[in-house]
């Protein structure tokens, strides 16, 4: 700290000045760095300004990135339930058409001839149920041929651990207690339908006026009780489907709402008072002015003293 030194009768040494000096150097590298805090908007530019500050704002910066990537997951998996349960929709609409043409197929009143034009009509249901598991994709990966699964990894722990939200829509999804979660609804290649053995939609296709095949009397029970147990297990697919986007939104809703708090922690630590800074530039540009006509004055000195010693 400067201290005011007595006995200036000296031209070698000129303490004023030098203390008026140095009280310049120090407004003008506050000034300096008020003027940068104001031009960036923020306390903290590097390390010198604050230690334990910059450490801190680096550590919150750096969880922020991973929530708002872990946000971005959460967007891929609305993307895929979305889809599914879209598909699935569209799906259960078609099975009920199936389920009323086969319930109407049963009418003893009706001939071999209507027999078949309602298989016939149910199975163009079939082909376009194909249609919509085919053209189910995301990622170039198909969603309804029970081969899908995917873990959204939508966050970390104080460890760094991920946190994983699964959407598994394979048959060894232990969710649901018939042949996992059913989500295997391929139409025209397998022998089962949605969870449902013994259930081969191609059959609807066979039924023709020689044979009524799914149609005969014998067998038309067990074909709308099939139907009818596959239905259920599509719609309990689309509520697993539901509670995955259930779970997601909350999830999504937790990671804005910690990215806005991360982000005012980060503002306190680093952003600049405007108001503040504003009030210490005015202050250090008066010392700074202070300063300099001390300095012309300090420098004066020597010019009086010399005049004791001109002959």
């Amino acid at each position: 700290m400067p201290f005011a030194v007595g006995g200036n009768a000296r031209i070698r040494t000129n303490i004023s000045a030098e203390n008026a000096y140095n009280s310049l150097e120090i407004s003008n590298r506050d000034i300096s760095l008020r003027q940068l805090r104001l031009s960036t908007g923020k306390r903290i530019n590097a390390a010198s300004d604050d230690v334990a500050g910059y450490i801190t704002s680096r550590a919150l910066q750096a969880r922020n990135g991973s929530l708002k990537a872990a946000l971005l997951t959460v967007g891929d998996g609305f993307n895929i339930t979305n889809i599914g349960m879209d598909s699935l929709d569209n799906i259960y609409n078609l099975m009920i058409t199936i389920k009323d043409q086969t319930a109407q197929a049963a009418s003893g009143a009706l001939g071999s001839d209507e027999k078949v034009a309602l298989a016939k009509a149910a199975y163009r249901m079939v082909q376009q149920i194909q249609t919509v598991c085919d053209s189910t994709v995301f990622g170039g990966r198909q969603l309804l041929d029970g081969n899908f699964t995917a873990d959204f990894f939508v966050a970390t722990n104080a460890m760094h651990e991920l946190l994983t939200i699964e959407i598994d829509l394979t048959f060894e999804n232990p969710e649901y207690d018939v042949r996992g979660n059913y989500m295997n609804v391929n139409a025209m290649n397998t022998d089962y339908f949605a969870g449902v053995v013994g259930l081969d939609m191609k059959d609807f296709y066979s039924v023709s006026m020689d044979d009524h095949g799914i149609f005969a009397i014998d067998r038309i029970g067990v074909t709308l009780m099939s139907l009818a147990k596959a239905i259920d297990n599509i719609n309990k697919t689309a509520t697993y489907l539901g509670g995955i986007a259930n779970r997601l939104t909350s999830q999504e809703d937790l990671l804005k709402g910690q990215i806005t708090n991360y982000n005012a922690a980060i503002s306190r630590i680093e952003d600049a008072d405007v108001a503040k800074e504003q009030l210490q530039l005015v202050k250090s540009q008066f010392l700074q002015q202070a300063s300099l006509v001390s300095l012309a004055q300090a420098n004066q000195n020597p010019q009086h003293f010399l005049k004791l010693i001109s002959g």
